[in-house]
């Protein structure tokens, strides 16, 4: 079943801007039934494939990622069910209706919430972008709609703003994995196949008491993360250059059911050669889409969405293919001994800046690479691993609901010589800012597979040229670190050591 271009659909987004037309929202929801070859008045479930159809399309207009929809519907009635044996529309002992579990939702039509799974979906999708909208909910970063981690506030609202969906637990302090939009951001790395950032929130930022009903109280209304958060998968344009997230199949048609065309290796770059397509085996139950890409010798096929990623870009006269040109950010200087050292970090993901956020001395919303901010010790592993071991560092999973944890595990494991730990008495330490003799330390310890001294950290940087300074009272190894210092350092070591 092929996503086919729909002109009735007047909803044009692109990133966090839109543009949009007054939609005649029946024709609308016709438009989407005959694209997913759906009969509304059927009154029995479509199969996953076509379901699958439905959620993505109804979501695609209206702007919101389709993984988020969908994990949703999955979360709300399991398994993608609206109707049961009886050709009746489920609803459970709350009066949650069908697939999106639409629960006293003025302004709806309650028999055909039950009749009508198109009208159904639209209902849901309608009451997640009213969430998302809210100006009573802390926002992140920039708010990109297409970035499914800025949806976290939006998803918790869809099912409400209650202590049960704080991310902590208020008595222990740790992580909820219980909480409703922590279930659905699970749902979508399980079946989306794709990893999301975890949040780093504090639990001093969710105020509520155990024994009420009242909302959670926010004492934090915006966030800016500099972390590597997740666009969706679902805005890929045809003739778009996309990389592979990993080793990856290549199908002769959008199913995993056909045989294996080819692998495509990690990194590996290919084309977009036209829209998505959904599961070719209608009893498949996958939620992500295929995309037909095409591979630098030519040969085409299909792969999963979840295996794409938005690292790659166009080439143009003065950016190198797979290169971000970090003149974007209000605070560059090309004339600062960092600048180019910003364009490699930037550019190998040790580093993504700070999105929209209050510029002080322009009085504006900017994006910012932010070159004198000191980083803690906690930020500093994560620009490390970013760069010694990234797949480890993404494959690890935290064994606590402490933000700083799979750091601290490999910090561990690697016998670096933090003075941060897991343990409650140095978790302080990892959000304080680290000195420049410390990450000397965890460098030189991390290159030679060993714990080394302080002296002998610091020789080891004047002696392969990772410094100019002549003494180690000239290295001023007691000043805080900087993220200008720090992607300086990891920049000579790279092209010393890695060339």
């Amino acid at each position: 079943m092929k996503k086919i271009l729909k002109p009735l659909i007047s909803v044009i987004v692109i990133g966090a801007l839109s543009l949009t037309i007054n939609i005649d929202k029946n024709v609308l929801a016709n438009d989407i039934a005959n694209t997913c070859k759906y009969d509304s008045a059927s009154k029995v479930n479509p199969d996953y494939s076509t379901m699958n159809c439905l959620l993505t399309e109804t979501a695609l207009s209206y702007n919101v990622p389709p993984e988020i929809v969908k994990a949703i519907a999955e979360g709300e009635s399991g398994n993608w069910r609206h109707f049961d044996i009886n050709g009746e529309a489920i609803v459970t002992a709350d009066n949650g209706i069908g697939i999106m579990q639409i629960t006293n939702q003025a302004g709806y039509n309650q028999d055909r919430l039950k009749s009508d799974i198109v009208y159904n979906i639209r209902a849901g999708v309608e009451t997640l972008v009213d969430m998302f909208k809210r100006k009573d909910l802390p926002s992140i970063n920039g708010g990109e709609r297409d970035v499914l981690e800025h949806w976290y506030f939006a998803i918790m609202a869809y099912n409400g703003t209650k202590p049960v969906n704080s991310p902590f637990v208020q008595a222990t302090g740790d992580r909820n994995a219980n909480a409703y939009q922590e279930r659905i951001l699970q749902i979508i790395e399980k079946l989306e196949l794709t990893d999301l950032t975890e949040l780093p929130f504090t639990r001093e930022h969710f105020q509520y008491d155990s024994n009420s009903r009242e909302n959670i109280k926010f004492s934090a209304m915006h966030y800016d993360f500099d972390l590597p958060l997740t666009k969706s998968k679902y805005f890929f344009k045809t003739n778009q250059k996309v990389s592979a997230t990993t080793n990856v199949t290549v199908r002769t048609r959008p199913t995993a059911d056909n045989p294996s065309m080819s692998t495509l290796r990690k990194g590996e770059i290919v084309t977009i050669t036209g829209p998505f397509e959904y599961e070719s085996v209608s009893t498949k139950k996958n939620h992500f889409v295929w995309y037909p890409v095409k591979r630098n010798d030519g040969t085409e096929g299909y792969v999963a969405s979840s295996y794409l990623n938005y690292s790659a870009s166009t080439p143009t006269p003065t950016t190198p293919v797979g290169s971000i040109e970090v003149s974007k950010f209000a605070d560059y200087k090309a004339d600062q001994y960092w600048a180019e050292d910003f364009q490699w970090a930037v550019n190998k993901g040790l580093i993504s800046g700070y999105q929209n956020v209050y510029n002080p001395t322009t009085k504006k919303y900017e994006n910012l690479l932010k070159p004198n901010t000191n980083l803690t010790e906690n930020q500093m592993l994560s620009v490390l691993f970013r760069y010694f071991k990234s797949d480890e560092l993404a494959s690890t999973k935290p064994s606590s609901s402490w933000s700083a944890d799979v750091n601290y595990q490999l910090a561990s494991k690697y016998a670096l010589p933090t003075l941060g730990g897991k343990s409650a008495s140095k978790q302080v330490y990892a959000v304080k800012d680290i000195t420049r003799g410390n990450f000397a330390r965890i460098l030189a310890s991390m290159h030679d597979g060993k714990t080394v001294s302080q002296p002998e950290a610091i020789l080891f940087l004047r002696e392969f040229d990772l410094t100019t300074t002549k003494t180690d009272a000239e290295f001023k190894p007691n000043d805080s670190l900087t993220r200008a210092h720090a992607v300086a350092f990891f920049h000579r070591y790279e092209q010393i050591f890695n060339k």
